[in-house]
């Protein structure tokens, strides 16, 4: 079996395959003071409970964004599994060719999407990752990364709010009934979640001019689901879109 690890700023978000398979799935918060042991503990617990255990991984493949987590758990696959982790790096087979400026500053979460999206949907591609940050990755028809545009997320813009303001409060990112919040907690809202779909809009219709031709959108992330609800520019969200990338790269890479 294939485990996906992707270790995100605020979510790790780890995935088993059989063959093509995507069996389970979870996600755990981000902790970087947390040792391999730790982290080998929450793992195997959460394999047991689909009544697997570390024989059962034969092959492990990661991306990161977090630095000092990338040898923490490259360790943990080394002591407990065995297995030497293919880590999405300069120097790996993705199926996609990088043409920013400086392709090193490209995080590798970015560059695994960009190819999920290309084997799946074909190109141009644009996809839309709604998670601590918003990112938006263009693919040309041609498999070429091209770049795109980073904003706050959505749960990082309403934390830094209410850290830096004295009265509004803290709050669930949900879809509000109405644009004009009849209450504090309604206007926070909708400043949130229509704003965001503003965003998106406005972001994506810029680049599909630029393109010159009609692209795909995927989006992906936590909050994926919730603003594609209330746009018609997504066309599919794929909220797995970064573990079936690391499998398909693993598979580019295997000897």
């Amino acid at each position: 079996m294939l485990l996906a690890i992707d270790i995100g700023n605020t979510n790790i978000i780890i995935g088993i395959f059989k063959d093509k398979e995507l069996y389970a799935t979870w996600r755990i918060a981000t902790g970087i003071h947390r040792m391999p042991d730790e982290y080998t503990m929450i793992l195997l617990s959460l394999l047991r409970h689909h009544s697997l255990d570390t024989p059962d991984v034969t092959k492990v493949a990661l991306c990161s964004v977090v630095p000092p987590l990338t040898a923490v758990f490259e360790e943990l696959c080394q002591r407990y599994f065995n297995v030497p982790p293919l880590v999405v790096r300069a120097g790996v087979k993705t199926g996609v060719r990088i043409r920013m400026d400086n392709p090193a500053e490209v995080g590798a979460d970015r560059i695994v999407d960009a190819a999920a999206a290309h084997h799946l949907y074909g190109g141009p591609v644009i996809i839309v990752d709604l998670g601590t940050a918003t990112t938006f990755d263009t693919v040309s028809r041609e498999g070429d990364y091209l770049g795109g545009a980073i904003a706050p997320g959505l749960g990082t813009a309403a934390e830094a709010l209410f850290t830096r303001t004295a009265v509004l409060p803290r709050l669930e990112l949900t879809r509000p009934e109405r644009a004009i919040g009849a209450n504090t907690i309604e206007a926070m809202q909708s400043g949130f979640v229509f704003g965001y779909v503003g965003l998106i809009e406005g972001i994506i219709g810029g680049i599909q001019q630029e393109l010159e031709e009609k692209a795909k959108v995927v989006a992906t992330g936590g909050y994926a689901e919730l603003i594609a609800k209330e746009t018609s520019v997504i066309d599919v969200v794929n909220k797995d879109l970064t573990l079936i990338g690391l499998r398909l790269i693993y598979l580019m890479n295997r000897t």
